[in-house]
């Protein structure tokens, strides 16, 4: 029994072997590099060039774009690309545009003077911000619909671990190379790195995509509810593209879940609550605490980067192992408990081992939920609507965890770092219950008639 059960647990782990989840690292790695090059690495380049710090400070409205990709994704879903589309099929066409649009950008503002083309710098910033977005719509799609949801939370973990490698790579990366040859260089070889999105794209084979007849029946019922199924105008045409592409994929989405699809909506926006909480105040947590900038650096970065990993990576196995439902349970309950660890690390003197525990816990508490939440998110959508539900989702699934974050320093100021931590732990009890009551509901047999 003992062999079988370790076979079991080699055999999940194999699936990292899988050449569509191996394929996910390459292009988690073309979506996380763009992220940091329009953000944090731009913002201390023109620093180093002497731009005012006022001026740096509306750069940051670019990441505005990552935020309403939700408004675009439709098209992505529905509209094909002259020539690419045939050539590539639906998703890779899409993927190697965006992909194509960002190494052209980058190395436009690798030649643009920040002295006397700032304005020119932003507007390619912009646009390599939309062609990085853009780029996220595609792939998570593409892996929604290369892998059956089992492979899912694998898929997710190989993700986050090529992404958090291009994080490396286009901040401490581009900082070396900015050092030794200047920031030109450094935005020329980040689009030259941009190669390995192009490669995977032209590698990777297109996902099927059938015909699915629930998703006709909702667009159908729209068209019905708009009076403009049955017309041959242009205008209701229009009409009917516009309603198919924005509209169904929310009526189909009900029209699948019933009213469980407003628990699960609710689960999907509070989810995170804790987690993107506590990570307002980790920071300025540590500093308080008395730890060095040097020492935070090294311990969130080593334990922070390695540990991520490893939990995303379980999190990927258990996926597989024990489906979605008892995972998500899991790292609903590990986010909130380890929160609690931090309420007891801001009772101690600072010490550095206990830091690196506290740390090494957290995230891989954090990469355990991150990678099964994925899962979920996942497996609610339709293949006829992916782009646009997931985008829905995963931006539901951040706001409200932000705009609460927004509060936390007013919490710590009035209740101390230690009362604060065990609320940030609290407010993860709603999520915990959510995942029960969906579990129990997909456990009870349906009502007769």
């Amino acid at each position: 029994m003992e062999t079988n059960n370790k076979s079991s647990w080699a055999d999940a782990f194999a699936i990292y072997t899988k050449p569509c989840v191996l394929s996910m690292i390459f292009l988690g790695f073309s979506a996380g590099l763009p992220f940091l090059l329009v953000f944090s690495t731009l913002s201390a380049w023109l620093r180093d060039e002497g731009v005012a710090l006022s001026v740096i400070g509306y750069f940051s409205w670019v990441g505005v774009t990552y935020s309403i990709k939700v408004f675009w994704a439709p098209v992505i879903d529905r509209l094909p690309l002259p020539g690419l589309t045939r050539w590539l099929g639906k998703r890779r066409s899409w993927m190697l545009l965006a992909q194509l649009g960002i190494a052209l950008g980058l190395f436009g503002m690798a030649g643009a003077d920040p002295h006397q083309q700032l304005q020119l710098i932003a507007l390619l910033a912009v646009g390599v911000a939309f062609c990085s977005a853009t780029q996220d719509i595609v792939v998570d799609a593409y892996r929604i619909e290369a892998a059956i949801t089992e492979y899912q939370g694998a898929m997710a973990a190989a993700y986050v671990f090529g992404y958090r490698v291009a994080l490396l790579v286009a901040g401490a990366g581009a900082f070396y190379i900015a050092d030794f040859s200047g920031w030109k260089m450094a935005y020329q070889v980040m689009a030259a790195v941009m190669g390995v999105g192009i490669i995977t794209t032209l590698l990777i084979k297109e996902p099927r995509h059938a015909i699915n007849k629930v998703a006709i029946q909702a667009e159908a019922k729209v068209e019905e509810v708009l009076g403009v199924k049955r017309l041959r105008s242009w205008w209701a045409r229009l009409v009917a593209g516009v309603s198919d592409a924005v509209i169904a994929p929310f009526v189909e989405f009900f029209s699948r879940n019933g009213k469980q699809g407003l628990l699960i909506l609710l689960l999907i926006a509070i989810y995170k609550l804790s987690d993107i909480t506590m990570g307002v105040m980790a920071n300025p947590f540590y500093l308080d605490l008395g730890f060095s900038k040097k020492e935070i650096a090294e311990i969130s970065k080593i334990f922070g980067f390695f540990m991520t990993i490893l939990g995303a990576s379980l999190g990927g196995v258990l996926v597989l192992r024990y489906r979605i439902m008892r995972p998500l349970l899991l790292g609903a309950v590990m986010v909130s408990l380890t929160n609690l660890l931090f309420a007891f690390l801001a009772n101690k003197e600072p010490d550095l081992m206990l830091l690196a525990f506290v740390i090494s816990a957290d995230n891989l508490s954090g990469g355990i939920a991150t990678s099964v939440f994925i899962a979920y998110l996942s497996s609610l959508t339709n293949t006829a609507y992916t782009a646009t539900q997931y985008a829905l989702f995963s931006s539901l699934m951040t706001l409200p965890a932000k705009l609460l974050g927004g509060f936390s320093g007013e919490i710590v100021e009035r209740f101390g770092y230690s009362w604060f931590f065990v609320y940030a732990s609290l407010i993860g009890l709603p999520a915990i219950l959510l995942v029960l009551i969906l579990m129990y509901q997909q456990r009870r047999p349906p009502e007769p008639g």
